[in-house]
């Protein structure tokens, strides 16, 4: 699962891909610096899987991780080509999330694309182009839906008419995942089209030090902006965080943070966020061997989540022995929490809750 990090050129794409992982993409104060886009595998911070290593003493520890993508900046005229717009949608298409930075700064030394800030123009640019790309893909399937639906055809018809309601409210400027379907609806018309802005979406106010706390008043315009659009806000110093990743000595960093009101990095926190936007899970296995958190979709059964780990074991599945996390911390061992008769035995229905530390028995 891939959360795309999306925004006009110049506003900290880059600069915010680097807080959030190893790689060091190239960051520089010139518009299309990204061209090609950078992926960057995020370990997820857990402080559930530190606790387990602390009680477990394993001989390995491997946290979650999500994918996340830098992609180039987009300018006004991209749904027809302008700038790297056509690379930049093909790109998003194939992300499953979306980062949207929006610039929340003012600093006469940075260059803005369109020479002024407002967040609140900076996102419509960006919404005014995929909403743009989005009713291509609709008209094009009206064009192949409208000859069947005359023909009398009941599922066309259908369709038909939901197409009609995306249209209407893209033409609007509302995007996609503002208008509400039916389930049915949704499964059988509206996630297979694949629209861009049905993706679900995360703003990250990039701002200066000062605010990175309380915020400032463009971070209060956003959040006034988007109120309707069922998208999670996030404050973030980006370039004062990207300070702080340069500090080698993990207390001098930790200082840094205190200095400026945070009590963790506020990319910890991004990461989370975007983990849970992916819809996304953990689960843990915890042995001798290894103390590790695995990645399931909210909503999976025993047997999809023990799928993760191999295949043969989502096939050969019988049963899943299931221990809270709470019980594993309150007992300390495994053999405790089976003698205070805390571990349960679940069965091929059994939905996964996030924290289950499980074993899973199967025959192949």
């Amino acid at each position: 699962m891939k959360a795309g990090i999306v925004g006009l050129p110049n506003v900290g794409k880059s600069t915010l891909f680097n807080c959030l992982s190893n790689a060091k993409a190239q960051s520089a104060n010139f518009p299309f610096c990204t061209i090609e886009p950078n992926i960057g595998v995020v370990n997820v911070p857990d402080p559930r899987l530190s606790k387990l290593e602390e009680l477990v003493n394993p001989e390995r520890v491997l946290p979650a991780t999500v994918e996340i993508v830098d992609i180039a900046g987009l300018v006004k005229g991209a749904s027809k080509g302008e700038g790297l717009g056509n690379q930049f949608l093909a790109n998003i298409r194939e992300t499953d999330a979306i980062l949207h930075v929006v610039r929340c700064f003012d600093d006469d030394n940075i260059i803005h694309v369109d020479g002024s800030i407002d967040p609140i123009r900076d996102k419509e640019t960006i919404d005014f182009e995929l909403q743009l790309k989005d009713l291509e893909t609709v008209d094009k399937k009206l064009d192949k839906v409208k000859r069947a639906a005359k023909t009398g055809n009941k599922e066309a018809q259908k369709e038909e008419a939901i197409l009609l309601k995306i249209k209407a409210a893209l033409e609007s400027g509302t995007s996609v995942r503002a208008l509400e379907f039916g389930e049915d609806e949704y499964n059988d018309y509206v996630k297979p089209s694949m629209f861009i802005t049905d993706k679900p979406v995360m703003y990250v106010c990039n701002v200066d030090e000062g605010a990175a706390v309380s915020g400032n008043v463009y971070v209060d315009r956003v959040k006034e902006a988007v109120k309707d659009e069922n998208a999670e806000v996030i404050v973030l110093a980006v370039g004062t965080e990207a300070d702080i990743n340069e500090l080698d000595d993990f207390e001098e960093r930790q200082m840094f943070l205190l200095d400026i009101g945070l009590e963790e990095p506020g990319a910890s926190k991004l990461i989370r966020s975007a983990y849970k936007l992916l819809n996304q899970q953990t689960y843990f296995t915890a042995g001798v061997k290894e103390v590790r958190a695995w990645t399931i979709n909210v909503g999976s059964t025993a047997p999809q989540a023990a799928g993760v780990i191999h295949t043969d074991f989502e096939k050969g599945f019988i049963r899943a022995e299931v221990i809270g996390y709470d019980h594993y911390v309150e007992y300390g061992t495994e053999a405790k929490v089976k003698e205070a008769g805390k571990m349960r035995v679940e069965g091929k229905n059994y939905v996964v809750s996030d924290g289950d530390v499980m074993h899973f028995l199967f025959n192949v």
